[in-house]
């Protein structure tokens, strides 16, 4: 049996929960980042996902739920076909896989960041989730994953799931005393309030300096206080790294 498909056997016929859903989700080394209640209006800004005509435009319909990897995530990965076949973009294709075979389970419609152009709102979901935040350094924060954010797809279901309230009331930055994302970067590329200076980034990976960034994530993303959260593998991180910092 697929183990995208096994968690959740009949989603329909028995009541849908956010706590069923994160279960199914932890199994296949995901989780979930947030989740809201859009309207109509903002669904059909939203590419790949068709909103029911009946629907109000100015009501809540429905749930989009946001997936994300997990502290479980890379063991999963490094064992599936995709890993393995020597093909590109492994995590991309997995994440095709298991989201759309977990939509299918639950009648869900799946949307990826990495299909387009046009390229669904992944950030505009997640500040709309109230659990993602803009932080100093102009980079989203997550409230348990901080900077080592991953979105590998959502789910936009037509019905109302019941979503537990964010866990902070405003964004972790502002009692954050050191902001370490502002200043951990050997480069400065990363500046309060932006711009990002990619292309000292991308010198900084190029010189022997940058080894620790390559092998295992950026230092001023690492460097959030909140990034402890995500328990990532440098394999991993390295992994991104190497899509990230093309030569």
């Amino acid at each position: 049996m697929d183990t995208a498909t096994a968690p959740v056997a009949d989603p329909i016929a028995t009541t849908q929960s956010y706590t069923r859903l994160q279960a199914a989700a932890e199994k296949l080394g995901l989780d979930i980042y947030g989740g809201f209640h859009p309207t109509p209006a903002e669904m059909r800004r939203s590419p790949g996902i068709t909103q029911p005509q009946h629907a109000a435009p100015g009501v809540p319909y429905g749930t989009l739920i946001l997936l994300g990897t997990a502290p479980s995530f890379w063991p999963q990965f490094r064992s599936s076909p995709e890993a393995q076949d020597g093909a590109a973009d492994p995590v991309d294709r997995w994440s095709r896989r298991v989201i759309t075979a977990l939509a299918e389970a639950w009648q869900a419609i799946p949307a990826f960041p990495f299909t387009g152009p046009p390229y669904a709102p992944f950030v505009r979901w997640a500040l709309a989730t109230g659990r993602c935040f803009t932080s100093p350094s102009q980079m989203l924060v997550h409230d348990r994953y901080g900077m080592m954010i991953s979105f590998r797809g959502a789910l936009y279901l037509t019905t109302h799931l019941d979503l537990p309230p964010p866990p902070r009331a405003e964004a972790p930055c502002l009692s954050c005393d050191t902001q370490p994302c502002l200043t951990a970067c050997p480069v400065a590329a990363l500046n309060d309030g932006g711009p990002y200076d990619l292309a000292a980034c991308h010198d900084h990976l190029d010189s022997p300096a940058g080894a620790s960034c390559l092998s295992a994530g950026c230092l001023a993303r690492r460097a959030c206080p909140l990034s402890a959260g995500a328990d990532r593998l440098p394999a991993q991180s390295a992994h991104h790294m190497r899509y990230f910092h093309i030569k």
